[in-house]
């Protein structure tokens, strides 16, 4: 079952620029505090969707023009939302609920935690402060980030499609790639996502196969209240 709904999920996100990653509920709620466990059972059927850097040509922009004529809030997000709501469409006769990565519980927390579920999905590599032997920063915050494989820090964690109805027993649990393994690579990583994140250095900590475009690179860089015009619209 979970692999003819991730082949089906497959063709419908590639060809915007999305990728799903399978993953069991309970390895999410295994690794989390109650308080941020999904209300599911632990062999639910789930998976996380990233966007890669080719989602903003293939999916954002023909959006945009297609919508040109209706209120657009964040085209970004709308755009995720439009196409997530009509992968629900591929599947009739499951039922199937979304998780967007800024929708946020009464309680004020996040309805999932997009880097934990990335990395239990074998889909990045979350690091945290916990993975630095000789810590650094004494009393500093200190946050976290996902490094993909192959996009390195361009792309983003964007939802979650849930299957409730679907429990898959014996689906392995895969390894994130460790692609950040040196000690002082992974405290560069750090340093530069915590204090630095301006300048992007961080989504080039390895060497990445493919980057956000130049044009892409402006839009993220520009307050968002600006980001319409550059997108033709007006607000």
């Amino acid at each position: 079952m979970e692999r003819r709904v991730a082949e089906r999920l497959r063709g419908a996100l590639a060809p915007l620029g999305l990728e799903p990653h399978a993953f069991k509920v309970g390895w999410y709620n295994a690794v989390l505090q109650p308080s941020f466990h999904l209300p599911y059972p632990d062999d639910t059927l789930a998976f996380v969707i990233l966007s890669t850097p080719s989602m903003f040509e293939k999916a954002l922009k023909p959006f945009v023009k297609k919508e040109r004529l209706k209120i657009i809030k964040d085209p970004v997000d709308q755009c995720i939302s439009y196409h997530l709501s009509r992968v629900k469409e591929k599947f009739p006769d499951q039922r199937v609920e979304v998780m967007f990565d800024y929708e946020i519980l009464p309680s004020r927390k996040p309805k999932f935690l997009a880097q934990t579920a990335a990395h239990v999905a074998g889909a990045a590599y979350y690091y945290q402060r916990k993975d630095v032997k000789h810590d650094p920063w004494g009393k500093k915050k200190i946050y976290g980030v996902c490094i993909h494989p192959k996009y390195g820090g361009w792309f983003a964690i964007r939802g979650l499609l849930l299957f409730p109805d679907v429990q898959v027993l014996f689906l392995e649990q895969p390894v994130p790639v460790d692609c950040v393994s040196a000690e002082e690579k992974r405290i560069e990583l750090l340093e530069q996502f915590n204090f630095h994140w301006q300048d992007g250095r961080y989504r080039d900590i390895i060497e990445v196969k493919e980057r956000y475009s130049e044009e892409q690179r402006v839009y993220f860089a520009t307050p968002p209240a600006e980001r319409f015009r550059l997108l033709g619209l007006t607000q």
